[in-house]
């Protein structure tokens, strides 16, 4: 195919000039216009200094190395940044006054962050983009690490003092009189100076868009959380207009992907004991993280530890509930639903004016790790909605898929899990919240798969015939507690970390032998 030919314009239009008739009105025009340029070439080298003096300050602060950090793979990311994240990065610097004196940016990390995937016409990945929900979160090094409260700092004690970079470098020498004239007499000798590692924090810039009581909410919340275990406290806020940024303590941890399908159980039974511990301390407070997932729980399989993140779509328990069913006892129930229940003849489509009341509820998350009474439209939710979210995190390690639900509505999500607990099950569960749930899907049975099953096929164990251990059963006893469609009879925070799956064998080993020693003692 040829390439469409095209002329080069100039770089200015050419117009023919023609001489006015001078009068002293344009005699003054002139005279005017002679001040206004000698004006502005006497304040062209100022505004000229301040901008090199900015370009000078972001090259210093972009020169400064990082020190090694002990993740290789984070130190190769930060390599290698996007020309757009660079712009963005930069455009945040510029629009905060002192803020490249306060923080260097790195690059722009994945927390809090969709992803959107362009398939192409072979129905084949052509494009990942990831951009934020709600804000963008960037790594930077705390250049003022030393002068504010770092009570949240968790590696704090564990600090070490490291020697700077070895530079191989002569310097010139000195004639001893220079030397003294510039020590006061006194002999001094070089030695290296040595500084601490680097501090690193993350910065979540809010986008603009999200609705101011949001934005406060979130502040709230961490700032409430701040004493909490396993919980990422805010450090501090500031705001610039309609810019809003929130500081927090930046975590060293790997992606889920990279380390799920290598867990042992006994890996699984820390990341949930530590997973646990958090939304137990979140609970306790009656807040709902509504939005339990992977990515907001930034673990480190090295350290055995994790934090959990992003409380952008948190609430308080109980702060913009209805009464529903589901808190109602059966026989005030079953009476509710027979009043409520209108028999007709079946019809096809559907009414084009309906008069039954519309129900709203906060059907906030991510969609596969939302619970049914979520999709329900329960108006009275509780802490429970969690619980739900780390059973399909569980479930997603049990079974080596992720992501295990992958639905695109409501719809698509009661099916999938329609399809594993049977649909008489679900409509037990839609009558606790007021709904009706019925399906003619062929493929949906009445009585579903047991978790065990469903683990096994995942696996391709069943035709090898391989069956569970004594540990897996003991991790699929744990799962179906937490994945019970009743949300009155899911397990808790508190009781799971009492649970025998999450019990810390290691503690149990020493408050044994410390009974044994007070009954030898007695």
């Amino acid at each position: 195919m040829a390439a469409a030919v095209t002329r080069r314009r100039r770089a200015e239009s050419f117009d023919i000039h023609e001489d006015v008739p001078s009068t002293e009105e344009t005699e003054m025009q002139t005279d005017a216009v002679r001040q206004s340029e000698a004006y502005t070439d006497e304040q062209q080298p100022e505004d000229d200094e301040q901008q090199q003096q900015q370009q000078h300050q972001r090259q210093q602060h972009e020169e400064q190395e990082p020190e090694e950090d002990d993740d290789a793979s984070e130190s190769s990311d930060d390599d290698s940044i996007d020309q757009n994240v660079q712009y963005d990065m930069e455009k945040l610097q510029d629009t905060f006054p002192g803020f490249l004196h306060k923080y260097r940016l790195i690059k722009r990390i994945g927390e809090g962050r969709s992803q959107l995937i362009v398939l192409s016409h072979s129905n084949t990945p052509a494009d990942i983009s990831d951009q934020g929900t709600f804000s963008t979160v960037y790594k930077a090094q705390d250049l003022q690490y030393e002068r504010f409260d770092n009570s949240w700092d968790l590696e704090k004690d564990n600090d070490k003092w490291t020697p700077p970079p070895i530079k191989r470098f002569t310097e010139p020498t000195r004639s001893p009189s220079l030397d003294s004239r510039h020590s006061g007499g006194r002999q001094t000798s070089q030695q290296p100076q040595q500084r601490r590692k680097p501090k690193y924090v993350a910065i979540k810039k809010i986008y603009v868009t999200s609705s101011p009581h949001r934005i406060l909410n979130e502040l709230e919340l961490l700032h409430d959380l701040r004493n909490c275990d396993s919980v990422c406290p805010l450090i501090t806020a500031f705001r610039h207009t309609d810019q809003v940024v929130a500081i927090l303590p930046y975590f060293r941890h790997r992606d889920f992907r990279d380390y799920f399908r290598k867990m042992t159980v006994p890996d699984m039974a820390i990341y949930l004991r530590s997973l646990f511990t958090a939304l137990s301390a979140v609970h306790a407070q009656g807040i709902l993280h509504r939005d339990i997932k992977p990515t907001n729980f930034l673990y480190d399989p090295d350290a055995k530890r994790g934090v959990l993140v992003d409380f952008g779509l948190a609430e308080r328990e109980g702060s913009e509930s209805k009464p529903c069913l589901c808190h109602e006892d059966a026989q005030t129930r079953k009476a509710k639903l027979r009043a409520a229940y209108v028999p007709s003849a079946p019809h096809n489509g559907y009414p084009k004016n309906d008069t039954r009341p519309s129900r709203r509820a906060n059907r906030a998350g991510t969609r596969g790790f939302r619970a049914p009474e979520v999709l329900f439209k329960c108006t009275e939710q509780t802490t429970k909605i969690d619980i739900w979210s780390v059973g399909v995190i569980l479930l997603t390690i049990l079974s080596r898929r992720f992501p295990f639900f992958n639905s695109a509505d409501d719809v698509e999500a009661m099916i999938e899990i329609a399809t594993i607990f049977g649909s008489r099950r679900m409509r037990a569960a839609g009558h606790l919240h007021g709904c009706m749930f019925d399906t003619t899907i062929p493929t949906i049975g009445s009585q579903g798969f047991t978790l065990e099953r469903i683990i096994l096929w995942s696996t391709c164990r069943i035709d090898s015939g391989q069956p569970l251990n004594d540990e897996e059963k003991l991790a699929v006893h744990f799962l179906e507690r937490c994945l019970e469609l009743d949300p009155s009879r899911r397990i808790s925070a508190e009781e799971a970390l009492e649970h025998e799956f999450l019990r810390d064998k290691s503690l149990s080993a020493e408050l044994e032998d410390d009974d044994e020693m007070d009954m030898v003692a007695v």
